[in-house]
């Protein structure tokens, strides 16, 4: 089936899923969403595919936030609904078992902002801007923001961005912990691209299981996420890529990893 709202292709071993709403800054409706949870399906199922960038259209947008026509139409049980759903398909970016890296470039606002959140690692070009602005629509986040970005950034400084709506720059994402690295615009795709070939290159089944104990350790006490941890160690210790990792590593030469 064909994408409308999106873009997904495969170059190599990366997938790109482009959001592709230009005229309204790339914003979120329940038919991207779909397109999107599609797309990231597609990918953790192709066995040629080791990690995905997504991404926003043109220079000015990431994502601007939800569809506020589409937003305003929500009824109590709608909104309900609509909210469950997106925390669904967010839900499944953070767990799909696979590297997703959030290129972006330009406006990163609301739901936006709560899509780059839930993706495993976040790069953003220099004229980014970033927030959770939905106070201003006498609304809150609804697809994880409350709860992602404390995470992220700490009970406070969260509290601060949700509550007053400010935006900010992609400095001080970064300096917060909103993002990992900044770039100049021009090289936003290309710095997305090294990070991610640099994590392909380890064991693709301790990466997957890096990503799954951070994600879900963090919803455990201290206890708990540190046997989920070792149950994982024990896990990773049963594969063909652990041999392969700690020959390689004492013959000094590069491994050769089979995700077995």
């Amino acid at each position: 089936m064909a994408y409308e709202l999106i873009t997904y292709e495969v170059k190599g071993k990366i997938g790109y899923i482009t959001l592709n709403r230009p005229k309204v800054l790339n914003a979120l409706n329940g038919a991207l969403m779909e397109e999107v949870n599609r797309a990231i399906g597609e990918a953790s199922c192709n066995p040629d595919v080791g990690g995905v960038i997504v991404t926003g259209s043109g220079e000015k947008a990431f994502c601007a936030g939800a569809d506020i026509d589409e937003l305003r139409r929500n009824s109590p049980v709608k909104g309900v609904q609509t909210a469950l759903r997106g925390q669904q398909i967010l839900r499944h970016i953070e767990l799909c078992g696979m590297p997703v890296i959030a290129a972006i470039n330009g406006h990163c606002y609301g739901g936006g902002c709560e899509l780059a959140m839930a993706c495993t690692l976040r790069i953003a070009s220099d004229n980014a801007k970033m927030g959770q602005p939905e106070v201003n629509l006498g609304i809150i986040p609804g697809y994880g923001g409350t709860q992602r970005l404390p995470r992220l950034v700490g009970k406070g400084i969260a509290l601060e961005l949700i509550i007053t709506g400010r935006a900010i720059g992609a400095e001080e994402a970064q300096r917060i912990g909103l993002v990992n690295k900044v770039v100049p615009q021009p090289e936003l795709m290309a710095a997305a691209e090294e990070m991610l070939n640099t994590i392909m290159a380890k064991g693709p089944i301790a990466v997957r299981l890096c990503i799954e104990a951070v994600h879900r350790g963090m919803d455990m006490d201290l206890d708990n996420g540190l046997n989920l941890e070792a149950q994982l160690f024990g896990v990773v210790a049963s594969t063909v890529d652990m041999k392969e990792g700690l020959n390689a590593f004492l013959e000094k030469r590069p491994a050769s990893f089979k995700n077995e």
